[in-house]
């Protein structure tokens, strides 16, 4: 996916909470978005909205000298998630339900605009609908047939309900091998390999580092290694809009080169 024109402004409202939330001096402030403002005059067409973002950031963590201005929101994700999941396991889950938990997941995203203390609230509520579209049969019938699984996660808080999927994906398919893969480094609110450690999914599958801060996958920055898993694995999961944006746009050139 390249650049549309409203990135441009969802990039720049980012970097006031980032500035806002990063330090309470008005002057880091200030020269954090002049930094920002900087970054995104080189903005072109071809742009993929994941990367220009994540360099914009970047550039205005090193300025306000915050590496990680999201910390406590994430925290408070993750302790909230941590909190429904327990009371979760407690019930009888099934793997379906599973699914959808790790697809509500997906709101459970302070970066554009939501609040962590609504989780509870509205994973009741989105439980108890159906899925729009409901492609799980097809999921799970690839799993049965595949030897290993690469799930890309995206933000802290929702990786708790992942870890809950997975855990059921590894109980009906107990022959997969899982890697798990995170941000080598914080970006905005994503998950990093270290919130993966804490959240124990080393008990159950191979943790992996993207390589990278950067947001997604951009396949011409991310490490070796997790370059080579994500090349041989039989199934990947993609959690969340920065890795589609990043490898909607790959795929679409891998298949312009095959058909020519």
């Amino acid at each position: 996916m390249k650049i549309h024109y409203e990135c441009f402004a969802c990039a720049a409202n980012q970097c006031q909470k980032i500035v806002e939330m990063g330090t309470d001096d008005l002057g880091l402030r200030k020269r954090g978005v002049i930094e920002a403002a900087k970054f995104m005059a080189r903005i072109n067409e071809d742009s993929i909205p994941a990367v220009f973002g994540s360099e914009v950031f970047l550039g205005v963590y090193r300025v306000i000298g915050n590496d990680d201005p999201f910390r406590k929101y994430k925290e408070l994700s993750n302790r909230l998630a941590e909190k429904i999941v327990s009371d979760l396991v407690e019930e009888e889950i099934d793997l379906k339900t599973a699914l959808k938990l790790a697809i509500i997941g997906n709101v459970i995203d302070f970066a554009v605009g939501y609040s962590p203390e609504r989780i509870e609230e509205d994973v009741k509520a989105m439980l108890g609908e159906e899925l729009y579209v409901d492609h799980s049969d097809e999921l799970f019938d690839r799993l049965g047939k595949a030897k290993t699984l690469l799930y890309l996660t995206d933000n802290c808080g929702e990786i708790y309900f992942d870890r809950l999927f997975i855990r059921k994906l590894k109980d009906a398919f107990p022959h997969i091998e899982v890697y798990v893969a995170a941000k080598d480094g914080p970006i905005i609110n994503d998950a990093t390999v270290k919130d993966l450690e804490r959240a124990g999914f080393g008990e159950f599958a191979r943790i992996i580092s993207t390589g990278t801060r950067i947001v997604g996958v951009p396949l011409d920055r991310v490490s070796e290694e997790f370059k080579e898993v994500f090349e041989r694995v039989d199934v990947i999961i993609a959690k969340g809009q920065g890795n589609f944006e990043t490898l909607s746009f790959q795929f679409n050139d891998i298949l312009k080169k095959e058909i020519r």
